[in-house]
């Protein structure tokens, strides 16, 4: 085989290079340099695979979008959930069609002022309209039911809405609901227990279930849900945690399945007068 021999015209000092290797060689040392980047790539891929992916999420009872200045104000809650880059959010006493908020459809409203995905759940039929839970989201919603809990006594229907998400990948499901704020806690306790039925039914997929629970840290009705869930504020957060200024309570939670491959990194209370409640936001990433 003759060697190669590359010619550079109208390059000064620089008219002929000369190559002595033969054309099996340089396949070898070709087949070589692609399988170094092939290594290569594949070490990339590998790091991406066990980076973790980070999202967080927001629990607000928007008190029908009322603020303490008596005003339904939509975009002042948009706003808040866009500057603390909410990847989920769950909502709590929202209206759809109700005559106090001019038979708006709260959940559609904020799903466009987000750019996020809604889900609404009528609970309970309220001056001829629809009041419930809500979601929105930034991840596709792979599928979504909503559960009426039992209801003891007379009153508002209460509902545990669930989505199936895909995070990045990954199926996540989320839960958001608003139980009974009775002084006796028995429907709380029994609504619990349907929370734990329910959970259960979803197997080891990674699972944060969050909402406003009326009930404060170390009650009975936190300490059943301590059974299979964690609080995350307890190992997130930091100081009281106050949710419902009113009464500098603690009641609104985002709880973590104990078997989810999920941390959670940090957790705040984000202060606002657009609404009686103030969001609680998490942040997670996937182990």
């Amino acid at each position: 085989a003759r060697p190669l021999m590359l010619q550079y015209e109208n390059m000064p000092n620089l008219r002929i290079i000369s190559c002595s290797l033969r054309p099996w060689k340089i396949t070898l040392r070709l087949s070589a340099l692609l399988l170094a980047l092939a290594l290569s790539g594949c070490r990339a891929t590998a790091q991406e695979a066990v980076r973790p992916y980070v999202f967080r999420m927001m629990t607000y009872n928007i008190h029908h979008g009322e603020g303490l200045d008596r005003k339904v104000d939509l975009e002042r809650i948009a706003a808040l959930i866009k500057r603390e880059k909410a990847d989920i959010v769950a909502l709590q006493e929202v209206d759809k069609g109700v005559p106090r908020t001019d038979y708006r459809d709260l959940t559609a409203e904020l799903s466009a002022l987000t750019g996020m995905t809604g889900v609404f759940s009528n609970n309970y039929n309220f001056q001829g309209g629809e009041y419930g839970n809500a979601m929105l989201t930034r991840f596709p919603v792979k599928r979504w039911t909503n559960l009426h809990y039992v209801m003891i006594r007379p009153g508002e229907q209460r509902g545990l809405l669930q989505l199936v998400l895909d995070a990045g990948g990954r199926e996540l499901v989320v839960m958001n609901t608003h139980i009974d704020y009775r002084t006796d806690d028995e429907e709380r306790m029994l609504n619990v227990g349907e929370i734990h039925r329910v959970a259960a039914q979803y197997g080891d997929v990674p699972m944060l279930i969050s909402g406003d629970f009326n009930d404060l840290p170390g009650s009975r009705v936190h300490k059943k849900l301590a059974e299979v869930f964690d609080d995350v504020w307890e190992t997130a957060g930091s100081g009281e945690g106050v949710t419902f200024p009113g009464d500098k309570h603690r009641i609104d939670y985002v709880w973590r399945a104990r078997n989810a491959a999920l941390s959670a990194i940090k957790a705040w209370t984000v202060q606002s007068d657009a609404s009686d409640h103030l969001p609680l936001v998490v942040e997670f990433s996937f182990r």
